[in-house]
């Protein structure tokens, strides 16, 4: 038996943003290492597909739809779940949406949908859902999605990349804030690198300049043929939680090179710097 499996069969799963990219394949994981995984997606469809998958293969899920912009509803599926679950072991952070263009061209809905969802949706996630743990009583494990993107200065990619330092820091911050108050919750910054997935799907790209139609296939295409297969990516991100360890990266020696670039960037106080490959594919 795997120590994900030792921890966490038999415990419930939230996973936010499961109906599709990294949250689906986690959910799918969580349901073959024997939790009840609750799949919330702001589409019920896609919640609804990837719980049945579950089932299917033997596993317990339930979909429900979940917009995670909105505090309330965080707050009503922390209290629902602890009422009808008891308690919840793992809680996964995870929808999140990108947004292309440049600062000044990217619509101010858009702006405003992709902070309260990658942002806002973190810290209310962790809001609605700790006291609840707290209560409990017993260990219990949350994940932020962050990125690779956290460490990192990407222009056109602004919006994303700075909600992902953003959870980065609040991670850390959680973190201190679980030892400050002896609770016995840990929590894991999950910092995939490119993994295959539809986050750079065009369909996605609703609502942004239309510049950014050419971007996204370029990072489409990109993550088709060089990026890590996602079931994998996930296998070792649940097993990373399961470890006890904070960072919890998909490809290890591309997280450390990157983060290495951004403390050569503080200590030396730099200019921001476009790499060759940035500049290129910016300029293509």
């Amino acid at each position: 038996m795997s120590r994900e499996e030792e921890l966490f069969a038999g415990g419930v799963a939230v996973i936010t943003g499961a109906g599709a990219g990294i949250g689906m394949g986690l959910a799918r994981r969580c349901g073959e290492i024997g939790m009840t995984v609750i799949v919330t997606d702001i589409d019920a469809e896609r919640a609804r597909s990837v719980a049945d998958a579950i089932v299917a293969a033997g596993g317990k899920a339930e979909a429900l739809r979940l917009d995670v912009g909105d505090p309330a509803a965080l707050d009503a599926l922390a209290a629902d779940v602890f009422a009808r679950h008891g308690a919840v072991r793992l809680l996964v952070n995870n929808a999140g949406i990108e947004t292309i263009g440049l600062t000044w061209e990217v619509p101010v809905a858009r702006w405003e949908q992709t902070l309260r969802v990658n942002v806002n949706g973190v810290v209310h996630g962790v809001r609605a859902f700790v006291p609840h743990m707290l209560k409990a009583g017993a260990p219990a494990w949350i994940a932020n999605l962050s990125s690779v993107g956290g460490f990192s200065q990407m222009p056109t990619q602004t919006a994303y990349i700075m909600s992902k330092h953003a959870i980065q820091s609040f991670s850390e911050c959680l973190y201190l804030e679980m030892e400050l108050a002896g609770a016995p919750i840990h929590v894991s910054s999950v910092i995939p690198g490119m993994l295959k997935t539809s986050i750079f799907d065009a369909a996605a790209g609703v609502g942004e300049p239309a510049a950014a139609a050419r971007h996204r296939a370029t990072m489409a295409h990109m993550m088709a043929s060089y990026g890590m297969e996602l079931d994998e990516g996930c296998r070792k991100i649940v097993a990373k939680i399961a470890a006890g360890e904070f960072w919890v990266d998909t490809q290890e020696e591309m997280t450390r090179d990157i983060v290495a670039g951004r403390v050569t960037f503080l200590q030396e106080r730099g200019v921001p710097t476009l790499a060759d490959q940035a500049r290129a594919l910016l300029q293509d």
